[in-house]
């Protein structure tokens, strides 16, 4: 077998966690399916100048890890409309910033690290302020903490010594429990309420029926809409912005039930205006137990019909 296809075969195994990894560093699965892309060509090219000294996997992560630190150089942190301003303010401009996206759960379902711990670290309150970090600190926290690698294995991932891997990774620690202080993540409804949460609420906005959405939402609901530069927090803000922008004829909407960043979510399409039922949004719902079943905690809603791929979706339902 020729050494390239060798090494495809035995490479293959680890896309699903490589692009989970470049997600953590990057907070795009966009940039993440593309610097996965570059790994695999890198390594395809270099791999008969490998001398097996460390695992296949290891070798990957040094240069997925690379390729992720040397794209953020000199690139803003992606944010949420939450991050960036006060609700209901337009906060800037959309080319101001880089807004995160949301990651499929396909690739968590076939990562060896696939633990709850490494789960939530994809949630998306987490990964906000995971990109808080400087970009090596958060190489160092996910690297040890998420893929599981000694210091010894970072420190020679990264070139540098164990003690500066251990330094780094309290820092990031402490920086990390800075930024989500007064963000405590609350208890997570099991999962007949959850689902049952997400029925009601595609069966609310495809028969648009207001009601049936407002008796989901908890008080203090917040509703983001990248690449839109505004949010809400309340469910009068909410409702009212869903009722004039949002809510479109029963017949006019389909959503369809996924999950993105270890929580439930719904791809919508909408009708546009040449009938044809088209991709809209990508819909994240963070959800909280209460008497009864689940409420709704928080919206966002990803406007970006181009995550449909990604999300093994077509861009016409």
């Amino acid at each position: 077998m020729p050494e390239q296809d060798e090494f495809m075969e035995r490479a293959a195994p680890y896309r699903a966690e490589l692009i989970a990894h470049c997600y953590r560093m990057l907070g795009s699965v966009h940039d993440a399916e593309d610097l996965v892309q570059e790994t695999y060509l890198r390594g395809w090219r270099g791999y008969s100048a490998f001398e097996e000294r460390a695992a296949l996997r290891t070798w990957l992560y040094r240069i997925a890890t690379t390729a992720c630190l040397r794209a953020l150089e000199n690139r803003a942190r992606r944010v949420l409309p939450a991050g960036v301003g006060l609700a209901g303010d337009n906060v800037s401009h959309e080319a101001a910033h880089e807004w995160l996206e949301p990651l499929p759960d396909s690739y968590l379902q076939a990562t060896p690290e696939d633990i709850v711990a490494a789960r939530e670290t994809v949630r998306l309150a987490v990964m906000t302020a995971l990109q808080e970090l400087p970009a090596r600190q958060r190489a160092v926290l996910v690297l040890r903490e998420v893929v599981q690698f000694s210091a010894a294995e970072v420190a020679e991932l990264l070139e540098t010594t164990p003690a500066a891997v251990n330094s780094s990774l309290q820092r990031a620690r402490a920086r990390l429990a800075e930024v989500s202080a007064g963000q405590d993540r609350p208890a997570e409804p099991d999962d007949d309420a959850r689902r049952e949460l997400l029925d009601r609420y595609c069966a609310a906005f495809e028969n648009a029926d207001m009601a049936a959405l407002a008796a989901l939402l908890q008080d203090d609901v917040r509703l983001e809409m990248p690449p839109m530069p505004m949010w809400f927090s309340g469910r009068d803000a909410v409702l009212g912005f869903l009722t004039t922008r949002a809510f479109a004829p029963p017949g006019d909407i389909v959503m369809v039930a996924t999950a993105a960043n270890d929580q439930p979510a719904v791809a919508e399409y909408r009708r546009n205006t040449d009938s044809i039922m088209a991709a809209h949004s990508i819909q994240v719902l963070s959800s909280v137990p209460r008497s009864g079943g689940a409420g709704l905690a928080a919206l966002t809603v990803f406007l970006d019909p181009t995550l449909f791929p990604a999300f093994g979706l077509p861009l016409t339902g």
